[in-house]
């Protein structure tokens, strides 16, 4: 039996889509995907990570994700730190890996993500 990663999913408060489209889809360029017709009518949003999927989904007793975090990688870091310092958002460093650039922030509901260039 083999396994590998189809999606991942970080919860977001009730009727917060349009929050969420501004910091997933327009501040950090996730292209958004349209869910399955069967799925229509739910609240939450997902988006292309290539091989990949980042759903985010509406839970109605929310609370963000601290330590939990989703780690994504990039081919520009430092543009992408840059949009993020101008946007306000909270800029975290941690301990270095080795061929691996990284930083933490959080998205507006307060869910840790980690974004990493590898090289």
């Amino acid at each position: 039996m083999a396994f590998a990663l189809d999606h991942v999913q970080i919860a977001i408060p009730p009727g917060s889509e349009n929050v969420a489209r501004a910091f997933y889809g327009t501040l950090l360029g996730l292209r958004e995907l349209d869910r399955p017709a069967s799925l229509a009518g739910r609240s939450g949003c997902w988006y292309d990570l290539g091989l990949h999927q980042l759903h985010l989904g509406a839970d109605a007793d929310f609370h963000p994700a601290r330590k939990a975090h989703v780690a994504l990688t990039t081919d520009d870091l430092g543009a992408l730190r840059g949009r993020l310092v101008d946007a306000g958002c909270p800029i975290g460093e941690d301990v270095p890996i080795p061929g691996r650039t990284r930083f933490f922030t959080e998205d507006p509901f307060g869910n840790r993500l980690e974004l990493i260039q590898l090289g």
